[in-house]
């Protein structure tokens, strides 16, 4: 019986092998993602002390509708954490000298209005990203207390932020270095960005002094940052081109700032674009796309108003920021020809007027969301030099992608100028002038009179 059994037990199809074959990894990623909306976006500067009477977040809030009206998508918040009180700067010390990287600045309201604050923008449409303050804390920051390890030091001593030399930088004397060689400072500080993507609901960050923290901390934490949502990333940096590798979405545009300021002043001309231009499409992966700015919160506090720092030439950079490859920001008060250069360290409260540059900030805005030649990265088009015979002073270029194409050109010089492009023949045509009521056609030999620091965009769409 017991043969029979066995027997009968062999006779029994045997089931079929259940081979697991596994799941393949995802694959490698040659750039960091990046939102949908980061490819035609304009970037707009809140300083939250300064933007309104309150000094508060309700006092941003009251304007958001504004905002989305001026055409902005992104609402940058400069530093809201409370501000260490140890070898503060000034009266209230700077945004910059973070306390506590969970908390909010009670100056500026709570939690909960905070959390009203990052709605009411994604109610409109706008995202909302902030001002994040890596590389050090103040002197007597809660990590400071209950964390000591997580600090550099420097002969023995806790120490003020390091250059890249790793020698310190003593005009930052209300911050301490924070040290990257400890894996449990890196674990703190992707846990607390982590923390702001999930309870405060951020987009993103723009990260202060970015290159002074190891490009391979940013290796590890954009996966970290990327399993809570897709952030946008700014980085306060221009010299690693591995940062568009690493972690970062855009960078910034320091060396466009110093050009066109040097072109406003007489210092340099027109020419010196195109070498920057090349410039940066050799020094960074193809899909690189910097930010662009005629005023932040540095260039404001500490050396000038837009009309200090450009002059007559403002506009015409202006234009420029809005339609070069990039991704063009305005800081709080440009919309009203902020003539004020905001205090640093205390209160300074806007004096809000007319609004007279909205206008013109509107339709600049209106032309890059609409126009795709005008978006950033390989999102838009490459720049394209239209010769003139006074390239030394005249900068044209088209930007054309997928049937969407602009023309700008702009006389860079003191003196009005008579100028003839040449224009290829795909350029040829009929185009809407976006500072005017008219309808331009566009020929092959084109020729313009321009004013002193005259500008001319043209779109077909």
């Amino acid at each position: 019986m017991l043969l029979v059994a066995f027997a009968a037990c062999e006779d029994q199809p045997k089931p079929a092998v259940q081979t697991e074959v596994p799941t393949p990894p995802p694959p490698k990623r040659d750039r960091p993602a990046e939102p949908e909306w980061a490819k035609n976006a304009v970037l707009y500067q809140c300083n939250v002390r300064q933007f309104s009477r309150e000094g508060n977040f309700a006092g941003v809030r009251k304007q958001l509708p504004r905002l989305k009206e001026l055409g902005v998508d992104v609402l940058w918040l400069m530093p809201i954490h409370p501000i260490g009180v140890l070898k503060r700067k000034g009266r209230l010390g700077s945004p910059y000298s973070v306390k506590d990287y969970y908390a909010i600045n009670p100056d500026y309201g709570t939690m909960a209005d905070f959390k009203n604050l990052v709605g009411s923008a994604h109610e409109l449409g706008l995202q909302v990203i902030l001002d994040w303050v890596p590389n050090h804390t103040s002197w007597d920051s809660k990590w400071k207390e209950t964390h000591p390890e997580y600090f550099s030091r420097y002969n023995g001593d806790f120490t003020v932020p390091l250059n890249e030399r790793g020698e310190p930088i003593t005009d930052w004397s209300d911050v301490c270095d924070l040290d990257y060689g400890n894996p449990a400072t890196r674990k703190a500080m992707i846990e607390a960005m982590q923390y702001w993507l999930k309870q405060g609901d951020v987009d993103g960050f723009r990260v202060d002094m970015a290159g002074l923290v190891p490009n391979d901390f940013w290796e590890e934490a954009r996966p970290a940052l990327d399993s809570v949502k897709i952030p946008f990333m700014l980085a306060e940096w221009q010299d690693e081109p591995q940062h568009f590798k690493s972690c970062f979405n855009a960078n910034y545009g320091w060396k466009w700032k110093d050009v066109t300021k040097d072109i406003g002043a007489g210092r340099q001309n027109a020419h010196s674009l195109d070498t920057l231009l090349d410039y940066l499409d050799d020094f960074y992966p193809k899909w690189y796309y910097q930010l662009y700015f005629t005023q932040n919160h540095d260039e404001n506090a500490h050396n000038g108003t837009e009309s200090q720092l450009y002059g007559a030439s403002a506009d015409a950079f202006n234009v420029l920021m809005f339609t070069w490859q990039g991704m063009p920001m305005l800081y709080n008060g440009q919309e009203d020809g902020l003539s004020q250069q905001l205090d640093f360290f205390d209160r300074d409260p806007i004096r809000w007027k007319k609004f007279a540059k909205k206008e013109f900030f509107q339709k600049l805005c209106n032309l890059r969301h609409n126009n795709q030649a005008l978006w950033s990265g390989l999102h838009g088009a490459e720049l394209e030099k239209i010769p003139t015979n006074a390239d030394e002073f005249v900068y044209a270029f088209t930007r054309g992608k997928d049937g969407n194409r602009v023309i700008v050109v702009i006389n860079m010089s003191k003196q009005s100028r008579t100028t003839t492009l040449d224009l290829d023949s795909d350029m040829l045509g009929a185009y809407t002038n976006l500072f005017g009521a008219s309808t331009v056609q566009v020929t092959r030999e084109m020729t313009l009179n321009l004013k002193p620091w005259e500008y001319l965009v043209l779109t077909n769409q």
